[in-house]
């Protein structure tokens, strides 16, 4: 048995808050987690639609249903299986969708990138692989991306502002697991500020849009 591959046209989904315009200042990128629908993803930033704020949040290529056979359908960024080919692929979805709406904002818009679970290694490889502008990182319920070498790019990190969200119930970030993520950004000499909340696996909206007004000043 021999395994191929070739590069085929797929239609991307995405969803939006806010429309493109000079008049937008604050653009975020959002990325879901597993298993979740950006339709319904995005939903956690609609109270920061002030007119100013353009909000973009995409949906993984790989849709299945949650629960079994029927019922939600969910979303995952990508497996184990031919990974290196799936971080590639999204990376170009999200770069085509960068593309597509910066030019559009005002020149000094102001660019924050988030990812929720596994959207944060996500938005976290798009950001150190693809190099594009961006001032803030919010990794939220999870860790930086273990495969990226992040000493290599230590003066393009350095520029940006880095959180760590978790929620001090969260089940799958427990102390354990957060000790290593500290230890591994200790050894990649990543400068973050971590913010705790009371909760679970979930974006907690005060303690986003908190946040996002620290953000905004």
């Amino acid at each position: 048995m021999e395994a191929h591959s070739l590069k085929v046209q797929k239609t991307a989904h995405y969803y939006t808050i806010g429309k493109a315009g000079k008049h937008i200042k604050r653009f975020w990128l959002v990325c879901h987690g597993y298993g979740q629908a950006a339709a319904k993803f995005i939903y956690k930033f609609d109270k920061m639609d002030d007119g100013q704020t353009l909000i973009v949040a995409p949906e993984g290529f790989s849709r299945f249903y949650f629960g079994g056979f029927t019922g939600d359908v969910g979303a995952s960024w990508m497996t184990k299986e031919d990974r290196k080919e799936e971080i590639e692929d999204y990376c170009r979805f999200l770069q085509t969708l960068y593309d597509q709406f910066v030019p559009q904002l005002a020149d000094d818009v102001q660019i924050t990138f988030l990812g929720f679970s596994q959207g944060a290694a996500t938005i976290t490889r798009f950001g150190m692989l693809n190099k594009p502008l961006f001032h803030h990182l919010i990794i939220w319920a999870s860790n930086f991306a273990h495969d990226i070498d992040y000493l290599a790019e230590k003066a393009f990190i350095a520029e940006k502002n880095v959180f760590l969200v978790i929620g001090d119930e969260d089940e799958f970030v427990t102390p354990k697991r957060l000790e290593k993520f500290k230890k591994f950004a200790k050894e990649q000499e990543l400068e973050y500020e971590l913010i705790s909340f009371e909760g679970k696996h979930k974006v907690d909206r005060p303690t986003l849009y908190q946040l996002a007004e620290r953000l905004n000043k």
